[in-house]
């Protein structure tokens, strides 16, 4: 584990006492992970007080450097387990988790942590193109393959399953004649940016978390 910081674990869980502590895990750029950050950092409900990775060059981990949000990379081995993870996220206070971009397995013990705490956002609109390995441009290739008229996000909870967990809602976005999937991808990322942290406030609005 390698932990980059612009906050003392004090000031990190200090800070949180006027609102709530959420953590995001994401395996890639970070541009969700970032909107998530930037949204919060004008609401009182809650903060992003912990970005974490499974991938060392994970351009996510600038991202959150430079929004002075202390993250972290965990090799696969501490994935596998999960131990040192959790020990990380309870260290910081996170009360909730919110995976953007997360590409590896979420291991029981932090599952179990977080019960109806963690959620999941899919690039495509559930039960369709979900799954092992659909992740990014994979899946919008599928849509455009498959016909598709429609595609979207799906916003879910987190279980031992990629992209089973149950439903909190899904957007819905057309699918043009003649799309690429970059195309696509820049209608989905829309989707994702406009609703993901939206979704997030009101369920800790909701649960009175």
């Amino acid at each position: 584990m390698y932990l980059f910081a612009h906050f003392s674990r004090f000031c990190a869980v200090f800070g949180g006492i006027m609102g709530r502590n959420l953590a995001v895990l994401a395996s890639g750029s970070g541009t969700n992970a970032e909107n998530i950050i930037r949204y919060f950092r004008t609401k009182e409900v809650a903060r992003v007080a912990l970005v974490l990775t499974n991938r060392q060059n994970a351009f996510v981990l600038e991202r959150a450097k430079s929004q002075e949000v202390p993250c972290a990379w965990f090799a696969k081995e501490d994935w596998e387990s999960g131990e040192s993870v959790l020990a990380m996220l309870r260290s910081y206070s996170i009360d909730f988790v919110a995976l953007a971009g997360f590409l590896a397995c979420v291991p029981g013990c932090i599952l179990h942590a977080y019960p109806n705490k963690m959620i999941n956002i899919h690039p495509s609109l559930l039960p369709k193109f979900g799954g092992k390995g659909m992740y990014g441009n994979r899946v919008h290739e599928a849509v455009i393959a498959a016909g598709e008229k429609e595609s979207g996000i799906t916003i879910h909870y987190t279980n031992e399953h990629y992209d089973e967990g149950g439903i909190i809602c899904q957007k819905r976005c057309p699918v043009l004649p003649g799309d690429t999937p970059e195309e696509l991808a820049q209608r989905i990322h829309q989707l994702e940016y406009e609703y993901y942290p939206k979704v997030i406030e009101e369920l800790l609005c909701g649960a009175g978390l």
